[in-house]
Formats: C-alpha cells, structure tokens, sequence
C-alpha cells in the first residue's frame, strides 16, 4: 500500500507515518510532562521544522549542479526532495540543545523522541520490508493499437514504470524530465501507464506537448494503481529486473528526486544481478 485515502484525498503512506510519529511524541511527551516536567509540544513540532529544513536543505546541495539551473526548484518541495540522516543528525543535536537550557524540558522531551522515533522507525520498516516484496503485477494492458501486453513481459530488465493522466497539473510537469531520462538512459525501460483515457487523447497530448514518449501503455480500469496500492497521480514505480518492487514515488519528480531515486535503483539492480548470477 502506497497511499492512504482520506475521504476524497489520497495520502502517501510515508508522510502519515511521519505525521503519526509526530502525534504519538506529542502526546507521550505530554503525558509525561504532566507528572513532571515542562510540556514540549512547541519544542517536538520546531524540531520536526528543523528536520525537515534540514533534510532539504541537504538534498539541495547534494544535487546542487542539477537545482542552480533552476534555482526557484529549490523551494518548490512537491518532488519529495529530503535526505534523511542530516535530518536525524539534526533533530538530536536541536533536542540536545533544548534539554541543556530547559533542564525540565529533558524527560519529557526525552521520552516524547524515543517514542515518536520508535514508531516511525518500526512502522516505515514494516512498509519497506513489504514494499520490497511487492512482485510486479500480473496483470495485461493495452498499447496504442488495443493489443494486450502482459507486466510480465517486461521482466529481465530494469524498469521505471509512470502512472499518469494528460488532466493531471504534476504529471505534464514532470513528463519532459521523464523523457529526458528515457532517452539518457537506455540501461533502464521507462514504461509509461495511462490511466484511464483514450489512446486519441495521448496522442492528441503529445502532438499539441511535442513529447515524444516510448513505451505508452493502456489501463482504462486503474487496475495497476489498485494492485499496488496507489490512488495518486503521478506515481512512479521502480522495479529490478527480476520483477521486484524496489521503490516508489509519490507526485511530481523534478530532475534531481529523479537522479536520487535512480541512485539507489542503480544499486538495487547490481545486487539483483549478482544474486540471479549466483542462484544455481
């Protein structure tokens, strides 16, 4: 499971875990704050701001020759662009400091990060161990010509599969660094999904947008969104070549979050490959 739907809304599964762990150290922080202590609500949610600024403010300068050609992309944090240990590092150092000027702030604060850390750290690792898995679906689809195409076709290569509509602001955002990427890296096959419209309407899209995208397919039903999990548009699936999940990205990708996510894809198919060579 990718998202979580909330009424109408669909929310990535990561960011509720995230937000949850922030609830859960709230309130043990409060709890315990009653007995003794100071409440550290105020200080648990500066520190959550810390971690994210922190994590942004990293991933920026770790992809700084992508973002100085752009550099408004640096504020614009839809394409989910944070490096985690900087964030941890930075969160602990703050919570340090906070303990050392408010000495009855330590328990409680104390007490409200070990709990919110635990839960978020166990939940998110339950989420990958399950995500990792994830096989690719088994299911058909249709290309431009109404012919059926089977996922598993695709198998034995490394694939970067793209959930996406032409109504959908994010997706045409994102589609010419997708293209771009499709045509950089041909180790990788980008698979790109329509969700539910006529094969008449992409084309029409791409003639009016000037893309030009391999490998369109078909799922008029949504059938792939419901097998993996995700209600949300655009999402971005990766999969090793032996057909396993590896990741997933939820909304808009900018180059960078796309370099990022590829990264680690790179890695995850090296050890595919070794283990495939070394199954006897």
């Amino acid at each position: 499971m990718l998202t979580v739907n909330i009424g109408p809304l669909a929310v990535g599964l990561e960011h509720l875990l995230l937000f949850g762990a922030l609830a859960i150290a709230t309130l043990v922080g409060w709890r315990v704050a009653r007995r003794n202590g100071d409440n550290p609500e105020s200080t648990l949610f500066n520190l959550f701001l810390l971690g994210v600024l922190v994590a942004r403010l990293a991933f920026v300068i770790h992809y700084w020759s992508i973002y100085q050609e752009d550099p408004l992309q640096i504020v614009d944090i839809r394409d989910g662009g944070f490096l985690l240990w900087p964030a941890i590092v930075a969160v602990l150092l703050g919570a340090l400091w906070q303990g050392w000027r408010k000495p009855r702030l330590r328990t409680p604060l104390a007490w409200g990060l070990l709990s919110g850390g635990l839960f978020w750290a166990l939940t998110s690792l339950a989420s990958h161990l399950y995500e990792q898995n994830t096989q690719l679906p088994p299911i058909s689809l249709r290309d431009a010509q109404g012919r059926a195409v089977a996922l598993n076709d695709y198998r034995g290569q490394p694939l970067v599969i793209n959930l996406w509509a032409t109504w959908c602001p994010p997706c045409r955002r994102e589609m010419p660094v997708l293209q771009h990427a499709q045509q950089e890296r041909q180790d990788v096959l980008f698979l790109f999904v329509n969700q539910g419209e006529s094969p008449q309407t992409v084309s029409n899209f791409l003639a009016t947008t000037g893309l030009n995208l391999s490998h369109v397919l078909f799922d008029s039903g949504g059938q792939l969104g419901q097998q993996v999990g995700s209600m949300a548009l655009p999402t971005t699936l990766f999969y090793t070549a032996d057909g396993r999940l590896h990741g997933s990205h939820l909304g808009e990708l900018s180059r960078a979050s796309l370099s990022h996510a590829l990264e680690s894809f790179e890695r995850a198919n090296a050890a595919s490959t070794v283990s495939t060579r070394n199954t006897p």
